[in-house]
């Protein structure tokens, strides 16, 4: 308890066990803490909206739009800005005693939901004993309750990118209020903890379904898109992170200005919908996974907007020209601001990028994506045939997160070494160790499917549940699917517990398993879904498809 933080929500935590000095991330003590406080009353807010729901009473939209930011900004390398956290747990207290006066009985809140402290005392809070991952004493506990917290917030993610497109769900809203209301619950034993962790998988799919038919329904089903990865000679602005309606307000206001837009990271996706193909300076995309952004930003040479996570702290010769927006934050980089609905200002960003020289090139060629779950469905007589025939073997999913660690080069030679019968599914930025090697096709059908960006997978589970339906199996882990799947960050967490609600057994989690399940709840998930960890390339190889490569 004299550690000056204590985070382990991410794969790269300190040591495998948790950072207690400062994040790997780049994250300080003083904002870890304050974000562990902005946690703290966002529960104590979740408490009450959902007695007020018990009560019968109704619950605005506003308020369920600020839980979901605040759970947003706390995932990891999403916002490192003091000022910006306090804002938000000030804005959180305020909106929480509003509702306060709508209780028609006080009795028995925690304390999250009574504590209203003023900006002066939100550090001594921070630091108290009721706040913070190491207030719940039992290992078990705490680790079932950080489970899933984490998955809330990856869950919170994707509703998040669903408000920005006008979508909201008030079912799934309640529910993740419920379950945030549930981890402050000292009744609630291990076994009604994991009950909760799959209730939160259950809505974790839900979650994916709203944002995939936001998505859908705003730009068109994902298809077939061949992107360049070169550059042009105009100055550019370069988008990343997740949010599309961000993307498409910055290709709205760059139209006839000179400026080019490029997509990095978990944002190449955006190519693949149909809607963003009628803009001619949608140049492309630059660069790769999100940890390797300073080098490659540096050479960027324009402006670049972060939607989301992840952020890497900027080194100085470009910090001037990073910039935030939605619940990213990092002190000393300029936000644009934009509430729910409203139409964002990015001319300052466009302004700087025409002062600005063209990106250098960093590496040339394409890439192709868009395997969604409608665009695989087109292709589904030709993949059943090749399955039928034995041309494919097996699919191997891939999906999730890239990271820093030199463990990761095991999915880019485990990608290499795979069968030639055998074809990756993937999505999120984990395709950055593979998606650029030549895999080559088997009979037309591309060996990596990128189906999107980590918010995508849900086009990975209807694609398994559609593979389910056409081979008449009942169970979908009879599928010639295998789960070799990269985390880093918070919804990768949802993805995981989507994939558990759905049946899923077996997966495989690597490079390491995360360092908040307790050995109790790890054997949890061992016994009942068969989670494991991974090992060399050669005894995967050999697990997966019985042969060493």
């Amino acid at each position: 308890m004299e550690n000056c933080m204590f985070c382990y929500q991410c794969q790269e935590t300190a040591k495998g066990t948790g950072c207690t000095m400062a994040g790997v991330c780049g994250k300080s003590s003083e904002v870890a803490a304050l974000q562990d406080l902005l946690i703290y009353v966002t529960k104590g807010l979740s408490v009450v909206t959902t007695r007020l729901r018990e009560e019968g009473k109704d619950i605005d939209e506003s308020v369920n739009h600020i839980i979901s930011v605040n759970l947003f900004a706390t995932i990891t390398n999403a916002n490192f800005d003091k000022d910006s956290i306090v804002e938000k747990i000030s804005k959180t207290l305020s909106v929480k005693e509003e509702l306060l006066e709508r209780f028609e009985d006080r009795e028995g809140l925690p304390d999250a939901a009574e504590w209203n402290g003023n900006k002066s005392e939100y550090a001594q809070k921070a630091m108290s004993k009721e706040v913070g991952i190491l207030a719940t004493r039992d290992e078990d506990i705490r680790s079932l309750r950080e489970l899933i917290t984490y998955g809330l917030k990856g869950l919170a993610a994707y509703s998040k990118h669903a408000n920005s497109l006008l979508k909201d769900n008030e079912e799934i809203d309640a529910f993740l209020q419920k379950a945030l209301s549930k981890t402050l619950d000292d009744s609630l034993s291990v076994d009604d903890l994991v009950a909760l962790t799959l209730e939160t998988g259950k809505y974790g799919v839900d979650g994916m379904a709203l944002l995939d038919a936001a998505n859908t329904g705003a730009y068109g089903n994902p298809e077939i898109t061949t992107v360049d990865i070169g550059v042009r000679n105009n100055p550019g602005i370069l988008i990343s992170g997740h949010d599309l309606k961000d993307l498409e307000q910055l290709l709205e206001q760059t139209k006839g200005t000179g400026v080019d837009v490029y997509t990095h990271s978990e944002m190449l996706p955006a190519h693949y919908y149909p809607a963003f193909k009628k803009y001619p300076h949608f140049a492309g995309n630059y660069g790769n996974a999100w940890w390797k952004q300073k080098e490659e930003f540096e050479k960027f040479n324009g402006p670049i907007l972060m939607t989301t996570n992840c952020i890497v702290p900027p080194a100085a010769s470009y910090k001037d020209r990073l910039w935030t927006t939605g619940a990213t934050g990092f002190p000393g980089c300029r936000h644009i601001d934009g509430e729910y609905g409203q139409v964002k200002d990015f001319s300052p960003i466009i302004e700087q990028a025409l002062k600005c020289k063209a990106p250098e090139e960093i590496e040339t060629g394409t890439i192709v994506g868009g395997f969604a779950h409608e665009q695989v469905f087109a292709l589904a007589d030709k993949i059943v045939d090749a399955v039928k025939s034995g041309a494919i073997k097996k699919f191997v999913v891939m999906a999730g997160c890239d990271g820093r660690m030199k463990s990761r080069d095991y999915y880019t030679e485990f990608a290499t070494k795979l069968p030639k019968d055998a074809v990756i599914l993937t999505a999120g930025c984990a395709k950055y160790k593979y998606n650029k090697l030549n895999l080559g096709d088997i009979g037309g059908i591309p060996r990596v499917l990128d189906a999107g960006q980590c918010n995508d997978s849900y086009s990975l589970a209807l694609i398994a549940l559609k593979l389910k339906e056409v081979f008449g199996l009942d169970d979908v882990n009879d599928l010639p699917i295998v789960y070799n799947i990269a985390w880093y960050e918070q919804k990768a967490v949802i993805v995981l517990l989507a994939l558990l609600y759905l049946g899923v057994k077996n997966i495989h989690l690597g490079p390491t398993l995360p360092a908040f399940l307790s050995p109790n709840v790890a054997k949890v998930l061992v016994d009942n879904f068969g989670i494991a960890g991974i090992g060399t390339v050669e005894d995967d190889l050999e697990l997966f498809f019985g042969e060493s490569k």
